[in-house]
């Protein structure tokens, strides 16, 4: 069910002409919510003294990341020991034609086609009863409800389906709560279910989600990614770190995004009632600049396989071997050589001065390891937006704490308070 408001066509085209609806002048609230630190400006590439090397500028991001001599070096993978381990490590730590050969066989399960036919309804009905609850208690926390959406999605596409208990949701969110430090030194069954200080939650996990999972798929194969798995023949041990692996880039990355949006959202009307009567294109483009401002993973990290040779403006750098690459996408995003005058500000309307990207520039990663799952967040996302912003007399009851989060690199947003008059 649909529930976009239905508005005149003159009214929208009104709507679009009217350029960006935020007062940048007079509101200061439509800044960046999310950043650590002021990325600094006028720099684009220096190498600190411990040789690692930091790139603030988004061609110069954008050429680290579409190299071909670079290796993924962060979520742990520097600590990764796949040698100790017959174990395939994940696909977020693969490089190179493994890499490619698994980004092309589960490419089918993440295209637009693929979404809209097999998880726009269930989008539609998980939302549908999110806000049906809202509307009943007249207050909720958004961080447990955008929580229960990301899970309830990306299940449904990686094969999550047949937990033997309830509450995928609150294991996952446990697990991720604790020290995942650890969860890479050793990539054994043995090692992930023993050896974290959170191994109960992961137990949990493992035993009521993922095993149930793999024992259906075993008998009956399905349209999702652990019947590839299985149909692969990888073990038990390395189909839960891929769901591990996915529900981090799935279920927490969409999560904090629905929230981080809904609060620019909330806190600006004008902005509000532009979304609700923008066409899907448009409605798009305000997420994709949202989260080009609040990027859910603020740094990627790669490490050069050779030197590496980077133009920035009229001069060239050369990157050692096996030197630290540290990518500051909050810098990259707010390159204004790309994005313009006050890149820190929200403003839909801005021209981004860059070629084959999106309004979200590095917010999705580029080259061999871009995210996969872009288009299912953003859509999730707006679906879910669309019924909860058309509330009328939805507020913040509760303006939400924001932490950081070492591993990943970024925000969490946690106890947002809404509720309705």
């Amino acid at each position: 069910m649909s529930i976009e408001p239905q508005t005149p066509p003159m009214a929208r085209e009104a709507a679009r002409a009217a350029g960006c609806p935020i007062d940048h002048q007079a509101q200061a609230w439509s800044h960046q919510k999310t950043a650590q630190h002021v990325e600094p400006t006028g720099i684009s590439i220096e190498c600190d003294a411990q040789g690692v090397w930091h790139i603030y500028g988004f061609n110069e991001t954008r050429a680290v990341l579409r190299s071909g001599e670079t290796r993924q070096a962060g979520f742990g993978s520097d600590t990764l020991s796949a040698t100790a381990s017959k174990m395939t490590p994940p696909i977020l730590f693969l490089d190179g034609k493994e890499h490619q050969i698994q980004r092309k066989q589960t490419a089918r399960f993440f295209t637009p086609k693929a979404v809209d036919g097999n998880y726009r309804r269930l989008m539609e009905d998980v939302a549908d009863k999110l806000i049906a609850e809202l509307r009943r208690s007249k207050q909720a926390d958004l961080s447990k409800l955008s929580r229960f959406m990301a899970v309830r999605v990306a299940s449904q596409v990686v094969g999550l389906t047949n937990s033997t208990l309830p509450g995928m949701d609150k294991r996952l969110d446990a697990f991720f709560a604790g020290d995942l430090s650890q969860l890479t030194k050793k990539l054994s069954l043995r090692a992930l279910l023993h050896t974290l200080s959170n191994q109960f939650a992961l137990s949990s996990f493992f035993m009521l989600d993922v095993k149930p999972a793999i024992k259906a798929r075993k008998w009956k194969e399905q349209d999702d990614v652990i019947s590839h798995l299985v149909a692969q023949g990888s073990s038990d041990a390395e189909i839960l770190t891929e769901c591990v692996t996915y529900a981090a880039a799935g279920m927490v990355t969409t999560r904090e995004f629905i929230c981080v949006a809904t609060w620019h959202l909330l806190e600006h009307e004008g902005l509000r009632q532009r979304y609700l009567i923008a066409s899907e294109k448009e409605r798009y483009a305000i997420l994709g600049e949202l989260l080009r401002l609040e990027p859910v993973v603020g740094n990627l990290f790669r490490r050069a396989n050779s030197e590496l040779h980077i133009s920035s403006g009229e001069q060239d750098y050369t990157i050692p071997k096996d030197a630290l690459i540290n990518l500051h996408l909050h810098g990259a995003n707010s390159d204004e050589s790309v994005t313009g005058e006050k890149p820190l500000l929200a403003c839909p309307g801005r021209e981004i001065q860059a070629n084959q990207t999106t309004e979200a520039l590095m917010s999705f990663g580029d080259g061999a390891h871009r995210c996969p799952g872009s288009y299912i967040a953003i859509q999730e996302t707006d679906l879910f937006l669309q019924r909860l912003l058309a509330i009328d007399g939805l507020y913040i009851k509760q303006a939400p704490t924001v932490t950081w989060n070492e591993l990943v690199t970024g925000y969490e947003i946690r106890n947002f308070q809404l509720a309705i008059k």
